[in-house]
Parts: structure tokens; sequence; C-alpha cells
């Protein structure tokens, strides 16, 4: 190795040292979320992006499941049938099932569902059908010893396997058809914004565009530099404004990635960057094709063929997402069925002790910092009530109401946020969020906490693990603040579903601690 790439290589381990201690420390400063907002003409580019897209791994994982769903039905319609009235419908469904489940195992193995695959699988006839093939040849080779005619005829076998294919053929032609079509629409695509401008943004730009199964959909070019250092215009793409003025953007667009277009050797200025984008759900790549060092495969990620350096990635994506989603809609569902006496009660003595609604609606910080409605119980008095939350609740508040003492205490408020989980405003389990004007010592969390708006990364949720750990009620204090910022910045960096359940089922136990709560 030269002194050109023992540097580089030196700046490339500082750079992920420093990014470790990035997201430890949660040592982010976030301009852009200071009121300034952004120009009029990065506003309008937003709003062509305003519409939702679906991620590649997404669909490919529904057509997998169609795949598997067909096939199975191709088997089980064969075995009406019947082969034999030796051997139960059920043995025969077992073998079917599990024939199935072969089947899409060696196309994934045989990288049957690769993007590429799918878009030219007549380039890949080979895997589809020798995948298929083999699943047949395991399964037959399996039943030998079981006299494979009293569970499929040989006929019936050979005619489940040449319809399969067929099936396989047909339905992947129709689906390539289908992607090319949604990645002209923009259905089907992962966009990306560049930082950085100037020739290395159009050596990226011109990688990118030179795949011939893209799908990165350019949104537009963000850099601080004037004029002289980064044109306003770069491979056919416009600079949409300032790093700061990205941080609004993305909360606008469903961005999918940022790529930094700066070599290696720019290590401030990359950490500069960081700290201020790493607040955003995203995932962050370094853009390293333009490095003539070259690291071991597994340290990239690629885009086609052009390589990435993993900086951040976007916390629970794509099939996690939709795991999680599931998780709150059953565990919402189970709550709402035990509680509904309690939450019935509660409104009962809401209404007929004090003057007002039953339900208290609250402008909360939601995911990517959008502002979504919280709901409550009522538990001040309707004249005194804060619905900006400026001024928290304390000890022995006036404020609020017998009963609404009694229902904070025992978090029966919060019940009816329930319902905003089946809405999907929020999560059972993450970050709480948190008023819009919620301050500490009249200056607001963002002002107190470097990365606070990192917590958004994630759905806020109805409990998390800093309340299960004590840090719930009244923030009276700076360090109160920011020790639960930290363990929402724990538990996003570890989610699991495992990790939900654990805080779920503590949750109720760790209520009975009302120390803090007014």
């Amino acid at each position: 190795m030269n002194t050109t790439e023992k540097s580089e290589q030196l700046n490339l381990d500082n750079l992920r040292k420093q990014v470790s201690e990035i997201r430890t420390r949660g040592a982010a400063e976030t301009p852009g979320d200071r009121p300034g907002g952004m120009n009029i003409y990065a506003r309008q580019i937003a709003e062509q992006f305003r519409e939702t897209n679906q991620s590649p791994s997404i669909i490919v994982g529904q057509y997998r499941l169609f795949e598997f769903l067909s096939l199975l039905a191709f088997g089980l319609a064969i075995l009406l049938f019947g082969t034999s009235d030796n051997h139960p419908f059920l043995s025969k469904g077992v073998v079917t099932l599990a024939l199935c489940g072969l089947a899409i195992a060696f196309l994934q193995i045989a990288d049957a569902y690769q993007i590429p695959v799918l878009r030219s699988p007549h380039h890949y006839l080979h895997r589809i059908l020798g995948a298929w093939a083999a699943a047949f040849a395991v399964m037959v080779i399996a039943l030998i010893p079981f006299d494979i005619n009293n569970i499929y005829s040989l006929p019936l076998l050979g005619l489940w396997f040449a319809a399969g294919a067929g099936f396989l053929l047909v339905a992947r032609l129709l689906f390539a058809y289908g992607i090319r079509h949604w990645a002209r629409n923009g259905v089907m695509e992962r966009r990306a914004v560049i930082v950085g401008g100037g020739e290395p943004a159009k050596e990226l730009i011109r990688a990118l565009e030179h795949q011939p199964d893209n799908d990165i959909r350019i949104c537009g070019i963000f850099d601080d530099r004037g004029e002289k250092r980064s044109p306003i215009m770069v491979a056919g793409y416009p600079k949409l404004g300032t790093v700061a003025e990205l941080v609004e953007f993305a909360r606008l667009v469903r961005i999918d990635m940022l790529i930094i277009a700066l070599p290696i050797s720019a290590e401030d200025r990359i950490l500069q960057l960081l700290k201020m984008l790493w607040v955003l759900p995203v995932d962050i790549r370094l853009a390293a094709h333009a490095n003539k060092l070259r690291f071991r495969p597994r340290a990239y990620s690629h885009v086609g063929a052009v390589p990435m350096l993993d900086i951040f990635n976007k916390p629970i994506r794509d099939w996690d997402g939709v795991a999680k989603r599931i998780f709150d809609i059953f565990f919402s569902v189970v709550a709402l069925a035990l509680v509904w006496p309690i939450m019935l009660g509660a409104a009962i003595a809401v209404k007929a002790t004090s003057r007002g609604p039953v339900f208290f609606m609250q402008k909360r910080h939601g995911f990517n910092n959008e502002i979504i409605n919280v709901f409550k119980f009522r538990s001040m008095y309707t004249h005194m009530s804060d619905p900006s939350a400026r001024n928290a609740v304390t000890k022995n508040d006036p404020r609020v109401t017998p009963v609404g003492r009694f229902i904070r205490k025992t978090s029966i408020d919060e019940l009816p946020q329930l319902f905003n989980v089946l809405l999907g405003s929020l999560s059972l389990v993450g970050p709480r969020p948190h008023a819009v004007l919620a301050a500490s010592h009249n200056r607001t969390y963002a002002d107190v906490v470097e990365g606070y708006f990192a917590r958004h990364r994630v759905k806020p949720g109805v409990t998390g693990w800093a309340q299960i750990n004590g840090w719930r009620g009244e923030i009276d204090s700076d360090d109160k603040i920011k020790f639960r910022t930290a363990y929402d910045l724990y538990y996003i960096e570890n989610w699991s579903l495992l990790f939900d359940l654990k805080i779920l089922f503590l949750t109720p136990f760790r209520l009975l601690n009302t120390e803090n709560a007014y």
C-alpha cells in the first residue's frame, strides 16, 4: 500500500470512528430543524415527490409470496384428481406444501429474485427452470422410500411440473413488464438526493445512469458551496439549496437515500454533513466509485455496480416495518379488548366531574418530525388546558382535575392512544411523542439536546424504553430530557420485535411506580 492509499485508509478509519461517536453521544447539530425552512424552488420540486413510492424489496417480497401461493394452488388443484385412496389428503397436502417451499428456497439461492433477473427473465431461464427442477428432484428422491406412487402418481407429478414451469415463465414475463412500467411511473424506485456538487457529483450521476437496471430516482442536489465550486446544474439535475434546506426537503419528500459525493479525504467536511443529516430516517451512503483505494468487497454496498460505503442505515425498514405494523395492530386490538371497561369508566368519570369534552387532542411530533394529533382522556379543567404543553404539568398543579390526577398517575389518560396506533400515527412501542412546543426552562428540547430530532427517525410509541426505565412524567431539568433522548436513541439502534415485546410486557409493572407522574 503506497503513501496515498495509507492516507486514505487512515482517513476512512478516522471517519468510521467519529461516526460511531456520533451514534453513541447523539452529538448532532441540526440547523435544518431551526426556523427558516427552504427556498420556494426546492419546495416546488418536493411537491412532485409527495406521493409514496414502494421499495423494490417490498414488491419483490410480495411477488415471492404470490409465486409460492400460486404454485401451491396448482399442486392442491392436481390433488383433487386423486392419486390413491391409501393416503389421506393431509399427507399429500404436506408434500405439496414442502415442495413449494423448496422451490421458493431454490429460486432464492439461484438469485432469481434479484431485480435484474426479474426485469429480464428470458435471459435467466436456466436459473428459473433449474431451481424448479431441483426442487422436484429433491422431493422425488425424498419420497422414494415411501413409495411415491402411493402419494403422487408419476403422470400427475409430471403434469404439475409442466404446469408450474409454464406458470413461472408466464408470470415472470408479465411481472417484468410490470417492473418496467412501475419504474417509468415512479411507483417502484429508490429516491436519492446527492449531497455535494461539482465534478464528483457529475461522475456519480453518470455512473448511476449508466446502470442497465437502475432503480434510483435522483430528486436533486444540495450543496453549501457557491456557484464557482458547485454549479447550479450538474449533469442535468438542479442544485436545490443548502444542506440545511435538505433537512426540511427530506421531511416533505419520501427520500430513501442520501449519497455524499465527496472524496474520503474530505473527512472534516463529511463529518460536518453527517452531524446535520443523521437525524433523518434515510440511508446515508458515501460514494466510493471515484476513490482510488479499494477495500475488500464486503466493505461496500452497491447501487448496481456503483460501490458505496455505508454510513447510516434507515432504522426499521421494509419488511421490518411491515412486521412491526402487524405487531402493533394485533396487540392494540388485544389491549382494547382487555381495557375497554377501564376506558369506559374513565370516560364517564371525566364527563361527570368537570365540564368539557371527554377526550383531549394535542399536536405532537411524529415520525420524521411530522405533526400528528394524539388522543388522551382530558385531565385538566377545560378553561385551563394547555394544548401547546408550553407549561409542563407539575406536582399539585391546579389545572388538573381530581379525576385527571388519578388517570395521569395511572397512565389511564394515555389509553385512547391505542386508537392512534390503529390509525397508524403511533406505534405501541417507540420514543414517546412530545408536544410541539414542549420546553425545559423556556428552551425547546431541540435546543437542550443535540441530536434530539434523531429520535423521530422511527414512529413514536405509546410506551417506550425510556418510560420503563423510569424516565416518565414531569421534565423539570435539562438532564431528564437528555436521558430520555439517550434511551430513545438506544432503542432505535437496537430495535427488534423481541425488544418491543419485552418493553410491552414490562410496561404494566413499571407503571406501578408513580413517583414522577402528576
